[in-house]
């Protein structure tokens, strides 16, 4: 399945999370962002950060999103950090754009990544 990068879909898993349609378990609310736990988690601490806009990847997101929701989703990421008391032992953010970078679901997102040491960026 070719996923498209270029419109928005509104059938994407995020987007039918964000209306309701499908459980999380929540970690975060406000009226910008939405955090959830990842289902299949790739550390003992794997959380997802969502603008609960209409956006694909990161550069959509801050081309087009206001000032207000950008600075909301950040300063959310590093609630969320602190929240999760990952903020001082270490942890990683990860934004993939499109199709070659690994990205699965066409709605920005951020991996919040700790609890463990994750070792190199990309192994070799």
């Amino acid at each position: 399945m070719t996923m498209d990068f270029e419109t928005y879909d509104d059938d994407n898993i995020f987007a039918k999370i964000l209306l309701g349609e499908l459980p999380n378990t929540t970690v975060y609310e406000d009226e910008h962002v939405l955090a959830f736990n990842d289902i299949a988690p790739q550390a003992p601490v794997h959380v997802l950060v969502i603008p609960k806009g209409r956006y694909i990847a990161h550069d959509d997101f801050h081309r087009d999103a206001s000032d207000e929701e950008i600075v909301a989703f950040w300063r959310a990421v590093t609630a969320i950090c602190s929240d999760l008391g990952v903020a001082a032992e270490g942890h990683r953010l990860i934004a993939n754009q499109g199709a070659a970078s690994g990205q699965l679901v066409p709605h920005f997102h951020v991996h919040i990544l700790a609890g463990k040491n994750l070792g190199p960026l990309i192994a070799t």
